[in-house]
């Protein structure tokens, strides 16, 4: 069970040879032996098997599944204590999401530790300990939070809770080699939630793998009416990036002396460059907002949660936490809004800035520290680790952290994707691809993971529809613009059934294809793309086909039928058959060859 996935934990459970009961009574021994200082609190195994003998129907999805909740998040019946003991509460309800995960079937393993009040990237700020680096116990594993991450990377959990709110839920995914998922401000409810800065806090997933993070984000995604900072989802959202989309990347780059982690940078954008275009951008408009987070009025929002405790125990607070909010009281409703403008004049820089490329894409940290180095120099070195994380939730971006392999010194490092709003499973899908391009292992288990499962084509919802394009809308071909427009998703390259002809039509510029059926012979397997297309947009896509092509249903060549173009019979007459030519990309590289040679 030590590091297995959702998908493995469901496999268990479906084939009889696991319960849930059985599972827990396992489950508590290697909790109960695992480090201390990832936890606050730790149910025992009476608690877990009573969770699992509740559970009466094996359908749910997920149905047994353990998972670890941070300790700024309520779990009812259990103390949140944010890390500080002093502040401690015992809820009667679960927070949202955890009520979510719930009714869904998962079951609470315990509560992590985090740096105090969630004020931190290092995982260094709490009185229940440090939670250890699990490739190196001397380096950070990462705030604020730490304990969800570690248990998360040791395989003790197949998925987490942490937050973000500065980096909180990206930064211990790059120290600890897992998966990040940090959504859309107000995508997922904060309701139950310790609030660091209630206007930018996000619950934030840490999973193994990419296709475990989205599924958890797509149960407790929903919109709640008890959270004034919720948000309803738009209802047409992006599911994916260009076939080979464009990444913006930093031209500068601080790496405050680390060249371990330069070193790794560069080798991720070797590779990436593979399955996407790098564009170099200014990204000064990021560091700009990023320094409002902690230089500006936002500081007396995580004071506002910490005052009376401040006034009435200040030595229940660590010194450095202490140290970071105390100025906040000297804040003015002046100085609050200075900083509104000046981020709302960053934000429309910012929206210019990504409105060049299809995301971002940058190191998730500029670097890594020892925990000794950071105990001496607590808040330059916090400062740096968010250098490329801060500014996410202030201009209203999603993010994706991923594993980008390992250092020379044997540290993981990573990468995260950052899109506009709502563009959660956009990211998703490239990371899934990042997946199968340079698969990793399972956080710190030394177990590789099973490759993301593609999409098949017949999986369409009520809100897309699957396309089928045989010429000018493959990739890189003149039209296939006029899907990446429509935020269609490449699903797959395949071949329709062994009884198509394929011709090119006469004066169509660009030259154009027709497909055409024939049961009788003769016939080929003729190569196409499955493109998946949000059902909103088909219509003006079907509208910009003209005549003789159109849309019908094509056969493909492992029995599925999707949407797909077709010709009309009698357009043929003088087309040229290049059927026997093996695709529409020979074709038109033989045109090309032919147009070269001199007259």
């Amino acid at each position: 069970m030590i590091g297995w996935t959702l998908q493995q934990w469901q496999a268990a459970y479906r084939s009889g040879d696991l319960s849930p009961v059985q599972a827990m009574k396992h489950l508590a021994t290697a909790l109960h032996d695992s480090e201390r200082a990832l936890w606050i609190h730790l149910l025992d195994e009476s608690s877990l098997i009573a969770q699992a003998e509740a559970l009466t129907d094996p359908s749910l999805p997920l149905y047994g599944i353990p998972f670890a909740v941070k300790d700024n998040i309520d779990v009812a019946g259990m103390p949140t204590t944010a890390a500080c003991p002093a502040f401690a509460y015992t809820p009667e309800e679960d927070a949202t999401v955890v009520r979510l995960l719930r009714e869904a079937g998962a079951i609470v393993v315990g509560k992590t530790n985090l740096d105090q009040f969630a004020t931190g990237l290092v995982g260094t700020r709490s009185p229940y300990g440090e939670a250890p680096n699990p490739f190196n116990p001397d380096y950070l594993s990462g705030g604020s939070s730490s304990g969800s991450a570690v248990a998360v990377s040791s395989g003790l959990v197949p998925f987490a809770l942490g937050t973000d709110t500065a980096g909180s839920g990206r930064v211990p995914a790059a120290f600890t080699n897992t998966v990040g998922l940090k959504p859309t401000r107000g995508a997922v409810s904060t309701k139950g939630v310790v609030p660091a800065c209630r206007t930018l806090d996000c619950v934030s997933v840490f999973a193994l793998d990419v296709n475990d993070a989205l599924s958890i984000y797509d149960i407790i995604g929903q919109f709640d009416t008890d959270d004034d900072y919720c948000r309803a989802a738009p209802s047409l959202q992006s599911h994916g990036l260009p076939a080979r989309p464009k990444l913006g990347i930093p031209k500068d780059l601080p790496w405050f002396g680390d060249s371990h982690a330069k070193a790794l940078w560069e080798r991720n954008l070797a590779a990436m460059s593979e399955i996407a275009e790098l564009v170099p951008l200014d990204t000064m408009v990021l560091q700009d907002a990023a320094a409002l987070l902690y230089q500006g009025p936002w500081v007396a929002e995580r004071f506002t949660v910490t005052e009376s405790l401040l006034q009435e125990q200040p030595d229940a607070l660590l010194p450095v936490i202490r140290d970071i909010l105390e100025p906040a009281a000297s804040i003015t409703a002046a100085d609050s809004f200075r900083a509104q403008y000046q981020l709302a004049t960053l934000k429309r820089q910012s929206e210019q800035l990504m409105a060049q490329v299809d995301a971002l894409l940058l190191p998730t940290t500029p670097g890594i520290y020892t925990r000794a180095a950071v105990n001496e120099d607590p808040i330059t070195l916090n400062s740096q680790l968010g250098t490329w994380t801060n500014f996410v939730n202030l201009l209203d971006m999603c993010a994706l952290a991923l594993p980008g392999g390992f250092r020379e010194d044997g540290l993981p490092g990573g990468i995260t994707l950052i899109g506009s709003a709502w563009q959660d499973h956009a990211l998703a899908e490239f990371g899934q691809r990042w997946q199968h391009h340079l698969p990793w292992q399972a956080g710190a288990t030394g177990q590789m993971l099973a490759l993301p499962t593609a999409k098949a084509a017949n999986d369409d919802t009520a809100d897309t529809i699957t396309v089928a394009v045989v010429g000018a809308h493959l990739s890189g071909m003149p039209l296939n613009s006029q899907l990446t427009e429509r935020d269609a998703v490449l699903l797959e390259a395949t071949h329709t059934a062994p009884c198509y002809q394929l011709y090119a039509l006469a004066n169509t510029v660009p030259p154009k294809p027709g497909l055409i059926r024939n049961e009788k012979g003769p016939g080929d397997s003729i190569p196409i793309e499955l493109w998946q297309m949000p059902v909103a947009h088909f219509g003006s896509f079907v509208g910009l086909i003209p005549a003789p092509l159109g849309i019908g249903s094509l056969e493909t060549v492992d029995g599925r039928w999707v949407k797909g173009f077709i010709c009309e019979p009698w357009a043929i007459d003088d087309a040229t058959d290049i059927t026997g030519l093996g695709g529409w990309r020979n074709y038109i590289a033989r045109l090309n060859k032919e147009s070269s040679v001199p007259c």
